[in-house]
């Protein structure tokens, strides 16, 4: 019979307190190099196993971080979640991913099942403050992307992307421009609509006497709205020579409805995405684009729920990536 060995076996064969065992599996640096030396010794001898869960029960905590995104199809959420799980493992953490679906009370069912697990810390992507701001109060969480109230929120500053993608455009001599938003009611799609048309009424004051034009649409972040809302701005008389949109997804999609009447990219029109997921760069013609910095936004979230960083909010600088779906436009 396999008899299991335990942490007061650990402790009579290293001659020490069942205590020390555990200040040592907890590298406690209160006991001596000498006797850690020989605690793990023993463990290693004796092929001892500690009982985590037991460990993390007492604790209220386990070595798991709860990660929920809005959707897991969207690319940019799943590359979020691979740089989290990646970084998490590398610090002896699990991840537990949930998919909100933006649902708020799908949202607020996974959150608490996933706190019933007793997680170290939640990584969220809310989708609804009024549902879950209760919930997790209390709870060490860091939010991504979208605010919670009370919360650590790690994300871009999607006034500058939304600028840059103006100012690049302009930059290009492009005069009747269209903008592609995402949908209203979450900051993320304001304030990057915001820094688009702070940038145009800038130029507009600066050149007061130049004809200009822009257009404006906004939807979902998804392939489909990016199809549909394409096909309200280039059917019209005098379309865009120059559209950005609020993500990557809806860019993709504006490829599609260029596509389908006859309009070459970037000869007849120029496009500049937001996010820079991995098929931007993949896409023909290649995807110029604001980048998000999704590994250090990650790195930055993981830190703080392991208490490295007490900052209330970060936000990181986008970046301009100067790809092939754009070009200068004549005067």
């Amino acid at each position: 019979m396999l008899l299991t060995v335990t942490i007061k076996d650990v402790a009579k064969a290293a001659g020490v307190a069942v205590g020390t065992v555990s200040r040592v599996l907890a590298k406690n640096k209160t006991v001596s190099e000498e006797i850690r030396t020989r605690v793990e010794e023993v463990i290693q001898q004796l092929g001892y196993t500690p009982n985590s869960l037991g460990r993390n029960l007492r604790l209220n905590r386990t070595d798991l971080i709860g990660l929920v995104i809005p959707d897991i199809t969207n690319p940019f959420f799943a590359e979020l979640a691979k740089h989290v799980e990646m970084m998490a493992s590398a610090e002896g953490y699990s991840v537990l991913l949930a998919n909100s679906h933006d649902d708020p009370a799908a949202e607020q069912q996974q959150v608490q099942t996933l706190l019933g697990r007793l997680p170290s810390g939640l990584i969220l992507v809310p989708v609804s403050e009024s549902r879950i701001g209760d919930l997790v109060s209390g709870t060490n969480t860091v939010t991504v992307d979208r605010p919670l109230k009370g919360q650590t929120l790690v994300g871009v500053d999607n006034r500058r992307g939304g600028y840059l993608a103006a100012d690049y455009l302009l930059s290009l001599g492009h005069r009747r421009l269209g903008y592609m938003g995402g949908p209203q009611i979450l900051d993320v799609a304001r304030e990057r609509y915001e820094g688009f048309i702070s940038r145009i009424e800038e130029f507009q004051q600066q050149h007061p006497s130049r004809s200009f034009a822009i257009q404006t649409v906004d939807g979902n972040f998804d392939y489909r709205a990016g199809e549909e809302l394409g096909n309200r701005l280039l059917r019209q008389q005098h379309p865009p020579t120059a559209i950005a949109t609020a993500s990557d997804q809806q860019a993709i999609g504006l490829m599609r409805a260029a596509a389908d009447i006859g309009l070459s990219i970037p000869d007849d029109l120029s496009i500049v995405g937001f996010d820079d997921i991995p098929l931007a760069s993949l896409v023909l013609p290649r995807l110029t684009t604001i980048r998000q910095p999704l590994a250090e936004i990650a790195r930055i979230a993981l830190d703080a729920i392991l208490k490295r960083s007490s900052a209330t909010e970060c936000k990181l600088e986008p970046v301009l990536v100067e790809r092939s779906s754009t070009r200068a436009w004549p005067a």
